[in-house]
């Protein structure tokens, strides 16, 4: 499904880059660190992959909350112990703060030795919420310089992607160059890894859809997909929700498979009255918007009123849910061992 809307302005990647997340107004995505506009887009688990030229770029007619209420993390005064928290990262303010800055208050409270940070993994989004709202976000590489200049001796990266493709692979490169410059730096796993990730996020994306389980609704989960081996991770998302007995749950993609037509014919299968949509991507943003919630004919919510069902989406990031922002604490306590290990 392509953008197509004026209000979709946003921006983010080139397509052969990519690789995943996002439900109402918008889209959302996770993509490597070029310099390319196009809509925003996202490689492991959050995006979308028209390009477009900065000089076509339309003017955004909708709101997307106010800037000055995230805090960008930029600040200098570090300390010898950084954590730096990497994301695609989102234009839409509101749900910029929801998500990833409510991950990054996880982590910064779970722990308190760290200095945590932020790293925008697309430039494109960067440039975009700088000459928008005048708010300024470091990228990777400025991340990783401000680290450096502040004297970090001990650094851990804890990515928000969601599966360990394209842009996670980036991210090691990108850090493999900054190995002389601390004493040790350790990136931890992302959020979707091992057999007890997969089970925790499904139990997580279950309690939070638990109230429309009646037996008449299909629970349909949108993820961004990628052509990369890593697109892997929704099939076995769809498993394990299947195996646990959720066979009311679906899991589908914007980019790869499976995709619309795809949960469509499987929802057809049942005897489903409603649907509900909700995105399986850290931000809620672009895709979640337009591509699941929006009102051309080929997004997900009028494809599925088109087929008889009674659609409701809900614009909410994964990053949203208390029980993921514990599960990526969880992984940088493992890479926290390892970054404290004499070995």
């Amino acid at each position: 499904m392509k953008a197509k809307k004026v209000t979709r302005v946003l921006f983010v990647m080139l397509l052969a880059a990519m690789v995943g997340t996002g439900c109402s107004n918008g889209k959302t995505t996770s993509s490597d660190n070029v310099q390319t506009k196009v809509p925003e887009t996202t490689a492991d688990g959050n995006g979308e992959s028209n390009q477009k030229e900065a000089d076509e770029e339309e003017e955004e007619n909708y709101e997307t909350g106010d800037a000055a209420l995230d805090n960008t993390r930029n600040q200098n005064e570090i300390g010898e112990n950084e954590l730096l928290v990497v994301s695609f990262g989102t234009s839409y303010n509101d749900n910029r703060r929801l998500t990833i800055g409510s991950i990054e208050d996880a982590m910064e409270k779970a722990f308190p030795k760290y200095s945590v940070r932020r790293g925008f993994t697309s430039q494109i989004i960067i440039d975009h919420v700088k000459k928008r709202d005048n708010a300024e976000i470091d990228n990777v590489k400025e991340a990783l310089d401000r680290a450096v200049d502040n004297g970090v001796k001990k650094l851990l990266i804890q990515p928000t992607h969601l599966m360990n493709g394209l842009e996670y692979k980036d991210l090691e490169e990108e850090v493999a160059g900054y190995a002389d410059s601390f004493e040790k730096v350790v990136i931890g796993k992302p959020l979707l890894t091992s057999d007890e990730d997969f089970k925790a996020v499904m139990g997580a994306i279950v309690d939070v859809t638990k109230q429309y389980d009646d037996g008449e609704t299909a629970i349909c989960f949108m993820g961004h997909g990628t052509e990369a081996d890593s697109n892997s991770v929704y099939e076995k998302m769809q498993n394990t929700l299947t195996e646990a007995g959720k066979t009311n749950y679906f899991v589908g993609t914007v980019e790869a498979e499976p995709n619309l037509d795809d949960v469509l014919a499987k929802v057809k299968e049942g005897k489903y009255k409603k649907v509900v949509l909700r995105p399986l991507m850290i931000v809620a943003g672009d895709h979640a918007n337009n591509d699941m919630a929006g009102d051309e004919e080929d997004s997900w919510k009028k494809t599925f009123e088109s087929a008889g069902y009674d659609v409701e989406c809900v614009v909410e990031g994964l990053g949203q849910l208390e029980a993921i922002q514990n599960l990526f604490v969880e992984h940088v306590k493992e890479a926290e061992k390892e970054l404290n290990s004499t070995k």
